[in-house]
């Protein structure tokens, strides 16, 4: 038997059925708040804002964001760890682009929400 934890009683109990049945596990919830806490960070998002234009190696976006190639690097891991972006080696550079479209889709819509507030 479930441990009842609300103090409250339903009023449209067919919504709250509803709902309760489409809820995803805790586990999905905390996987999409770390998804965001990655992208949360102002340097991360432009740096994924970059590579929303195409694939581009640790110097070019060092000099687009203005900032050191080591700084990029560490903040390129952070977003390669989380799944963000991807690399790919061409001698000895290494070029980064945004993992899936997914990735694409959620940071635009995003900037098209701040955009129209």
């Amino acid at each position: 038997m479930a441990v009842k934890q609300t103090d409250c009683e339903a009023l449209n109990i067919e919504l709250v059925e509803k709902t309760k049945n489409k809820m995803h596990s805790k586990n999905v919830f905390d996987n999409t708040a770390d998804f965001f806490k990655v992208m949360g960070d102002c340097t991360r998002l432009r740096l994924l804002w970059a590579l929303d234009g195409g694939e581009m190696c640790v110097c070019d976006l060092a000099v687009v964001l203005n900032m050191t190639k080591s700084a990029v690097s560490h903040q390129l891991k952070t977003l390669k760890d989380a799944k963000l972006v991807k690399s790919r080696r061409a001698g000895k550079n290494v070029y980064y682009s945004l993992d899936d479209d997914h990735i694409k889709t959620v940071l635009e819509m995003a900037l098209v929400h701040i955009n129209e507030c």
